[in-house]
């Protein structure tokens, strides 16, 4: 009982910051300038027109007019009602841009943790198992060099010998291709294969460092001397703990990755996703698609976060409620 009440406290907390977020970015692009009013403005001076009147009918045909609590209060309203206003930028609905990125999102982000949690405990526990040898070391060092390079520069190195030196992949996304397709996944290994690279090496250096301290446990040595073979020994008695304290990494590790190095991968490939469209609406100041972006990051940031909760209780039942 105390789980759930813990869940829905959780669950409370994550539309209160939800809505923090959400309200402080609102009043941040409130008070930034808008280029469009300003070109307005510029544009009738030029034509011997009055600026102050092009400005005045900008600021209608945007809803700026109204006083800041108004604006605030018809697009929390909005957000409630799934109707998060209409993308200038995109000349469609917000929800309909948003949902439109997040499919190209997922086609290389799917993947990508699906790797990176298949790969990154195991080879953590394999370098563990051979620690110092030479099987150790080059594991390591190829981990940490793609965790140590810039995603960016990677990408567009990759990108510059596989598609333009090599030919061997496109150098533009093409949208035109089927999902499940052989020419979809050659267009999509090297944006998965620079965000695998990533983010395996921090997970991996945590689940070598925690591994290699239950790998010599009493209990281990226990297992080993009933006869219980290595694969099972390591799966319950080294994975199993492991997991524990590598879930907040994973977390924290896939979300950063998700939130921040996802951009600059589908600037450089040209994925017309969730953080190339963040950045488009920046830069056109498309208000209402850059606080849907906003609010669906911090949705998924949330739940990540949930998911963490739960997958501590699943690989320890003995974590606690009773004080949270």
């Amino acid at each position: 009982m105390r789980y759930y009440r813990y869940i829905g406290t959780r669950v409370l907390w994550a539309f209160v910051v939800a809505f923090i977020i959400v309200t402080i970015t609102f009043v941040l692009l409130s008070m930034s300038p808008d280029p469009s009013i300003q070109q307005a403005a510029t544009q009738a001076a030029l034509e011997g027109g009055d600026p102050q009147e092009a400005t005045d009918r900008q600021e209608k045909l945007r809803g700026l007019d109204e006083p800041l609590h108004v604006r605030y209060i018809d697009y929390m309203t909005g957000i409630a009602t799934l109707e998060w206003g209409w993308s200038e930028y995109r000349n469609q609905p917000v929800t309909k841009a948003l949902w439109g990125s997040l499919y190209y999102t997922a086609q290389y982000s799917i993947p990508w943790t699906i790797l990176t949690l298949l790969f990154g405990p195991l080879i953590g526990v394999y370098s563990a198992a051979r620690m110092y040898s030479w099987k150790d070391h080059v594991v390591t060092g190829i981990a940490f060099l793609g965790f140590s390079i810039p995603n960016f520069f990677f990408a567009i190195v990759l990108l510059l010998v596989f598609g333009v030196w090599l030919d061997w992949v496109p150098v533009a996304y093409r949208t035109d291709v089927p999902v499940v397709s052989l020419e979809n996944a050659i267009q999509l290994a090297l944006p998965v294969f620079v965000l695998v690279t990533g983010s395996i090496g921090g997970i991996l250096r945590v689940a070598r460092n925690e591994s290699a301290e239950f790998q010599n446990a009493d209990f281990m040595k226990t297992a080993k001397a009933k006869g219980v073979s290595p694969l099972r020994a390591y799966a319950y008695h080294v994975m199993r703990p492991t997991l524990v304290p590598l879930s907040t990494t994973v977390v924290g590790q896939l979300l950063a990755m998700f939130l921040g190095a996802s951009l600059l991968v589908e600037v450089v490939f040209g994925i017309p996703g969730l953080g190339r469209t963040t950045f488009d609406a920046l830069v056109a100041q498309d208000t209402n698609l850059v606080l849907g972006s906003v609010l669906l990051f911090t949705v998924i940031g949330v739940i990540g976060n949930l998911i963490e909760d739960i997958v501590f209780t699943i690989v320890d039942p003995r974590i606690s409620y009773d004080d949270r």
